[in-house]
């Protein structure tokens, strides 16, 4: 027989549907106007501090009318509010200005940029993840013992050690001496400008392309700096693993289990380590944004074409549309991972729902 909704299940039903519409719109509107709050901080940051964006246009030995030409063509002559209500419309439009440094639009140097930081940053995080959660689980396991010892002194060399110097280091020893990985740069220069860029991340071009010999160069030239910023997520994603598991193995419920004769194992892998998942969500989380974010000088050492390079170039040549874009878009990443991350929360943790 058919079914029919009772008044009852037809009320609850809208009221779920008007609690996830509600849910979606305060989401949108906490996006929207964290973004505007960025938007603010990263235009008055870029007024305040002691450099002339409109001397790096025209020069410093260009003379009184073409310095007031150009700086009321900029707009600078302006209210800061009206400055800055222009900059929150061109920014929605999708103008971020020009760059002084490369002669092309911001927009177009970032897609071109972002890329290659997303890419590196990307197989770092898997690095630390795959590596550092195991590690941490296990260290709090045995705790006291010497593996427990070797791991942490591990993590203390992560948060220690220079990125430069592991940078140069590895560059000296797995490129020049052991020749075990590419050299600077994402290819081998016979190999620059073979493959169109669609997404702009070299390793799926080069496999839409069906190059493969490109894919594998590009690994080559990859693994070595990913895996610099991979041990130092891993470093930190191990040592807070390592926390919450002692945390949670001191816990009634997996004393418990192992009361009840329930595998060490069992305990450990599947008891203890269920509660950890939502306070991981938000170290990876931050993990990974500080690797797009902080991969600064391991991009200088390496010659890799990302968003640090181009933003110290940017800092270096006083070019302030670059700096301001390369800024918005590093925190455009942080709000989205972590919009990612409370979004992950209600799907792991019912009590966040």
């Amino acid at each position: 027989m058919p079914t029919t909704e009772t008044p009852d299940s037809a009320f609850v039903t809208r009221r779920r549907w008007r609690r996830r519409l509600g849910a979606i719109a305060g989401f949108v509107i906490t996006v929207f106007l964290t973004f505007l709050g960025l938007l603010a901080i990263t235009f008055f940051i870029g007024r305040v501090i002691p450099i002339d964006p409109v001397l790096a246009v025209v020069g410093d030995r260009a003379s009184n009318e073409v310095y007031a030409a150009a700086r009321t063509a900029m707009g600078l002559d302006q209210p800061l509010v009206v400055q800055f209500f222009h900059y929150v419309v061109n920014v929605f439009s999708g103008d971020l200005g020009q760059s002084v440094s490369t002669g092309r639009s911001v927009v177009e140097d970032l897609s071109r940029f972002f890329p290659a930081t997303l890419e590196m940053a990307t197989i770092g995080i898997l690095i630390g993840v795959l590596l550092g959660v195991p590690l941490g689980v296990i260290a709090a396991s045995r705790q006291g013992s010497l593996i427990d010892q070797i791991i942490r002194v591990v993590g203390l060399l992560g948060y220690s050690m220079p990125a430069f110097w592991l940078g140069l280091v590895g560059l000296a020893l797995f490129y020049a001496k052991l020749r075990w990985v590419g050299g600077p740069g994402r290819l081998d220069i016979f190999y620059d400008g073979l493959v169109a860029p669609v997404t702009g991340l070299l390793l799926v071009d080069s496999l839409l392309a069906g190059e493969i010999d490109i894919f594998w160069n590009a690994i080559t030239h990859l693994v070595l700096p990913a895996s610099v910023l991979g041990f130092f997520s891993l470093a930190y994603i191990a040592r807070m693993t390592r926390s919450f598991m002692l945390d949670q193995l001191s816990q009634e419920f997996v004393t418990t289990a192992r009361v009840k004769g329930v595998p060490e194992r069992v305990v450990i892998w599947r008891h203890a380590c269920n509660p950890i998942r939502v306070p991981l969500i938000t170290v990876i989380g931050l993990s990974y944004a500080g690797l797009l974010e902080g991969s600064v000088m391991i991009e200088t050492v390496f010659s890799w074409p990302g968003i640090g390079n181009y933003l110290t170039t940017a800092l270096l040549n006083a070019d302030m549309n670059a700096v301001l874009g390369s800024t918005l878009v590093i925190g455009a990443v942080f709000i989205f991972i972590n919009k990612i991350s409370d979004v992950l929360y209600r799907v792991l943790d019912p009590r966040a729902r």
